[in-house]
């Protein structure tokens, strides 16, 4: 028992510290693990209507430099920049953008982290900025491998989990292609539908865990189609759910319509809102967000 004790003592000694110091995602609890469950949230005491009151007048028409105004503690700031990219910003001042296609706007912010998926030119870049830290593609070095990523930044982790490229334009299926990025920071779950071409498998559900806010595309053509974009959704039952991706006020109209039996309708009038904890809606809510390049003061 002794040398077996040695021997697992040495073999942890050797492993590199990013292998022995992985932290687990908070998003995935045991009870979430079984298939087809509907994941519960916790109710707070704040309502719709202070999601996006709190925040009124906070942003400048035409644009706005919300990526340097000072955020209160436990508390992020999302900002839809244009089709599928966002700008998440933390308390600490950490950024990262989704869906990065090269331009965020007229701003010399360098993200800390960007995420890019392939299945369109205007998803990702072949030529991101070599200023920016930690570049997550959402497709594998080859073709349908797939990654894995799990990125520690202390105030932020990044995973993700991967989905399929399936083409409806003659071009080829590409298993693992796109990727769902998780952003778990300030004890919240958000997640990236990505280019999403199918309903997430039960076991896809799972690996995602809790979401508490999800940017999902609606255009219900190029990506998943809107009736099986609202069943994932409402699977998911996210506190707040971004819309992003669309082409048209039809496209939106019947997401809107689609959602609005289970979920509360809420225009911000604005690029961005700020979430806690504290301030997730008691009801699940689609938040529509009117999409804003960064801009510096």
């Amino acid at each position: 028992m002794i040398r077996i004790a040695v021997a697992v003592a040495l073999v942890l000694f050797a492993l590199p510290a990013a292998a022995q110091e992985r932290r687990a995602s908070h998003c995935i609890a045991v009870a979430e693990q079984a298939p087809g469950l509907h994941y519960l949230h916790r109710a707070s005491a704040a309502g719709p209507e202070r999601l996006w009151r709190a925040h009124e007048g906070t942003h400048a028409a035409g644009g706005t430099a919300s990526h340097t105004e000072p955020l209160p503690e436990n508390t992020v700031r999302l900002h839809f920049i244009a089709h599928a990219s966002f700008l998440l910003r933390t308390h600490g001042g950490l950024t990262a953008v989704t869906d990065y296609t090269g331009f965020i706007g007229n701003t010399a912010l360098i993200p800390d982290v960007v995420t890019m998926n392939h299945a369109h030119e205007t998803h990702w870049t072949a030529n991101p900025d070599p200023a920016i830290p930690h570049v997550l593609r959402g497709w594998g070095a080859a073709f349908g491998e797939g990654v894995d990523h799990h990125l520690d930044l202390g105030e932020m982790l990044v995973r993700n989990v991967s989905t399929d490229i399936r083409s409806g334009f003659g071009g080829a299926d590409e298993p693992k292609g796109n990727s769902i990025f998780v952003f778990e920071v300030a004890g919240l779950c958000i997640g990236h539908l990505g280019h999403l071409h199918h309903v997430p498998t039960d076991e896809q559900f799972a690996a995602l865990g809790r979401l508490d806010v999800v940017m999902a595309p609606v255009d219900g053509g190029y990506t998943l189609r809107l009736s099986d974009m609202v069943a994932t959704l409402k699977r998911l039952r996210s506190s707040v759910v971004l819309p992003m991706h669309w082409f048209s006020g039809h496209s939106l109209g019947a997401f809107r319509a689609g959602m609005a039996d289970e979920f509360a309708i809420v225009d911000q009038g604005a690029p961005y809102i700020d979430i806690s904890l504290a301030t997730l809606p008691d009801r699940p809510t689609v938040v529509f967000l009117q999409p804003a390049w960064l801009r510096d003061e």
